[in-house]
């Protein structure tokens, strides 16, 4: 059934299959049918190259797409790795983002403990034991703890 598909349509058969899956793409985004949608569509630019001669059977082109949708998924990561960066590295981390700020402290630090509010947030503190109303700084985070230092 595959030959017989490839030797009627020809070159066609790998256009139309590469652009079946681009589109297949558009539809179920995740950035991985694009790849190998290409490497079909170079695979049918071959086949327009090379479609009398006797060595362009259709094993040889099933074999070419399968190692070019290696290649251009591999490429298409690492391009797609590169695009990840982002102007705003500490979005989704909200701890990590406040260290540096200064607070005053809503509860004293006893013995290691303590809060403080941060907008809308009461965050628990750990750093040296200091009176409520104090002024700190925060000098890290651990997700859940924010440790801090007299400011």
């Amino acid at each position: 059934m595959i030959e017989r598909i490839i030797t009627e349509l020809g070159p066609w058969s790998w256009w139309v299959g590469g652009l079946l899956l681009l589109m297949a793409e558009i539809v179920m985004p995740g950035v991985f049918l694009i790849w190998i949608g290409i490497a079909a569509i170079i695979v049918g630019c071959l086949s327009l190259l090379f479609w009398g001669d006797p060595f362009w059977m259709w094993q040889i082109q099933i074999l070419i797409f399968a190692v070019l949708s290696v290649a251009c998924a591999l490429i298409g990561r690492r391009i797609m790795s590169k695009s990840g960066e982002t102007d705003e590295p500490l979005l989704n981390q909200r701890g990590a983002s406040l260290v540096g700020r200064t607070a005053t402290l809503s509860e004293p630090i006893l013995e290691g403990r303590g809060r403080i509010r941060l907008d809308d947030t009461f965050w628990v503190v750990s750093g040296p034991d200091l009176p409520v109303g104090a002024q700190v700084r925060i000098t890290h985070s651990t997700g859940r703890e924010l440790q801090v230092e007299a400011a």
